[in-house]
């Protein structure tokens, strides 16, 4: 089973409009907190799903 992490559309985005701000700038330290925010969402709903899949592997184990 080969693990594949996704990294959306908006998390690309906003990782290139950072690249063009001067580090410590008022924008950078904007751009990173919603960069983070989107990060931190992105990895939940992995995990849920993740975790539905671990249940239901479990299920069809055990036969209910």
């Amino acid at each position: 089973m080969q693990k594949t992490t996704l990294i959306t559309d908006n998390i690309i985005k906003i990782q290139k409009k950072l690249v063009t701000f001067e580090k410590g700038s008022r924008n950078y330290k904007k751009y990173s907190k919603i960069l983070r925010k989107h990060i931190k969402n992105n990895n939940m709903k992995n995990r849920v799903r993740s975790d539905i899949n671990s249940i239901e592997t479990i299920k069809k184990i055990s036969g209910y």
